[in-house]
């Protein structure tokens, strides 16, 4: 996997939506309880639902890990199945890793060799050495942490040195060099989309992964109107305003309604951008 496969994934899809699923036991309809694998079969069902639509999943490793063995017995099984019926998919595993040197490359062996992972988010807090253990596997990406979409990202990430820069663009400036534009994606939330002109400045080629559309409140126009570039550059994540959509039998067919809604939308703006006939 690299940028200009990614690319031809959106060009193929007509589309650069992503599709967080965040599945939580707690919330998955009824009608799935009595599966051997509840979450594993409320996963594939929204995955042929919405596979026209998207060009990449993100499992968010929270809502496995939180149930031990059977968490990720249902996160092996999901990856099992996207590899199996649709292996041209960009698969993220949303883990926001990051610490010492060691132990980074275990958790980039457990997403990248063992998983089977395209990329996986990484914190940068503790500096290059923690990131760079995962740019060492070849044809994988990081998805590195900038400018998250969260209510709370104002108490450190904007903070300003003495140049008077805030630290998210310091975090962009400093690890950039650390990889290129096919093993490293930044994190830029859609709820600063009006930031994402400066940010493009910083890293004009790179992929950005853009939550915060649907129930954050982020705008796919204002996104696009920013953060697209020669090859689209962008890839925005939609989870609960999808995957939670339909409460009862029916909740596929209406996580394929939604998923299809953003498609068409990013369609016309591909067109209009003429990154696509």
């Amino acid at each position: 996997m690299n940028a200009e496969i990614l690319f031809s994934y959106i060009c193929s899809k007509r589309s650069y939506l992503c599709i967080g699923l965040d599945s939580d036991e707690e919330k998955i309809p009824r009608c799935l309880k009595e599966f051997e694998h509840p979450v594993y079969e409320f996963n594939k069902r929204i995955i042929d639902a919405t596979i026209p639509y998207c060009v990449a999943y993100k499992p968010n490793l929270a809502f496995y890990e939180c149930r031990g063995g059977a968490g990720l017995r249902d996160l092996e099984l999901t990856i099992g199945y996207l590899r199996k019926h649709y292996p041209d998919i960009f698969l993220i595993a949303d883990a926001k890793r990051g610490d010492i040197g060691n132990t980074s490359k275990m958790y980039a062996r457990t997403f990248f060799e063992y998983f089977n992972f395209d990329a996986v988010t990484v914190a940068p807090y503790m500096g290059e050495d923690s990131v760079k253990p995962f740019l060492e596997f070849k044809n994988k990406f990081i998805i590195l942490l900038a400018l998250t979409s969260n209510p709370s990202a104002s108490d450190f990430q904007y903070y300003t040195s003495k140049e008077n820069k805030p630290l998210f663009k310091e975090v962009i400036d400093k690890s950039k060099s650390w990889g290129d534009i096919d093993n490293l994606i930044y994190v830029v939330g859609a709820t600063k989309a009006s930031m994402l002109k400066a940010i493009r400045k910083q890293i004009p080629a790179h992929f950005l992964l853009i939550p915060g559309i649907g129930a954050q409140g982020g705008d796919l126009n204002e996104v696009a109107k920013y953060g697209l570039n020669r090859r689209c550059g962008i890839l925005v994540n939609a989870s609960r305003s999808i995957i939670f959509a339909g409460k009862d039998e029916n909740f596929a067919a209406r996580a394929a309604f939604e998923a299809k809604k953003l498609q068409q939308q990013m369609e016309i703006i591909l067109k209009d951008a003429k990154l696509i006939l």
